[in-house]
């Protein structure tokens, strides 16, 4: 879910299409009830005034975190699951940790990131709270261009997410309920680099995969003697609310995407390329950076549908 300005709550639109079609035990009725209810709070959290229909912020815009929902851990503990909506069409934010950027009641430093690119950005990172957690809030707030907006974590049954959730959400392959679990990722060499203004550093990763969710064919069937190599999928219908960079290429089954995660420099970084299809077990890209500063790089995993990261440290001198 996430907070508006003045506070009002407001289901996140995605995580709950999901969670409704999953909760099969669910009477039909009820869900169609649901659906219809969420429809319209979402259309109207989403609607702007009629004199700003028209208009798109490039810029000036704040960004909104965003609890999409919780899962089991097998030690019985829960890991709580965020990302976050920037509202500008091109404009990325920087909001460093600490007052504009914390969780409570843990640690204010969650693993959170610090940049922030534009748009809607789903399943980012993953908050692991204790098992006897109960029902408490876990709150990330965020302050950025005046704004200070929250989102609140709650082991709710019904934010409760599982693969499906992710599948109906990032519009991958495979189908609903398929067994699948998230790519494994494993950075080659040290977490701590060091590298110069402007030198190309490399950056190798390990990714093992369970071959899941299973490549689709297209309507027309034409899909079909791609699919069965293992190697294409078809490329997910992208929406410009719920598009994240973190995606995969079309036709690539498993990829990792490079991110700046945080940096203390608002410098371009430059990845060459920022989406890899995995060969042979490996992902191998490079990345140069224009300013001094410390840069902390994420790269992602994903086989469509679940994702895992590592990251990468760097200072640039």
């Amino acid at each position: 879910m996430f907070t508006d300005v003045v506070g009002a709550v407001v289901s996140d639109p995605a995580a709950t299409a999901g969670q409704q079609i999953r909760r099969s035990e669910l009477p039909a009725l009820r869900i169609a009830v649901m659906g219809l209810v969420f429809g319209l709070v979402l259309s109207l959290a989403l609607t702007p005034p009629a004199d700003a229909q028209q208009t798109r912020y490039m810029t000036g815009q704040n960004v909104v975190p965003v609890f999409e929902g919780w899962e089991h851990n097998p030690d019985g503990t829960f890991s709580m699951v965020f990302g976050y909506m920037n509202r500008n069409y091109e404009e990325e934010l920087d909001v460093p940790v600490g007052a504009d950027n914390h969780f409570e009641p843990l640690d204010a430093d969650q693993g959170q990131p610090a940049h922030f690119y534009a748009r809607r950005q789903q399943f980012m990172f993953k908050v692991r709270v204790p098992k006897d957690w109960g029902q408490k809030d876990l709150v990330w707030t965020l302050t950025s261009h005046g704004k200070t907006e929250k989102a609140f974590g709650t082991l709710t049954p019904v934010w409760e997410i599982d693969t499906s959730v992710y599948q109906q959400n990032r519009g991958g392959p495979g189908e609903l309920h398929e067994e699948d679990a998230a790519p494994t990722i494993a950075l080659v060499g040290s977490p701590q680099r060091t590298v110069a203004v402007g030198e190309p550093l490399a950056l190798d990763v390990l990714v093992t995969d369970d071959a899941h969710p299973t490549p689709r064919p297209s309507r027309s069937g034409s899909g079909g003697v791609a699919a069965a190599a293992g190697t294409a999928v078809i490329p997910p219908r992208q929406n410009p609310l719920t598009q994240a960079i973190v995606r995969l290429d079309p036709n690539v089954r498993l990829g990792v995407t490079w991110v700046v995660h945080r940096r203390s420099a608002p410098a371009a970084v430059e990845f060459s390329p920022q989406r890899v299809a995995v060969a042979a077990g490996k992902a191998s890209t490079s990345v140069k950076f224009t300013q001094p500063g410390t840069y902390t790089l994420r790269g992602y995993a994903d086989d469509g549908v679940l994702l895992n990261s590592a990251d990468v440290v760097v200072t640039v001198k």
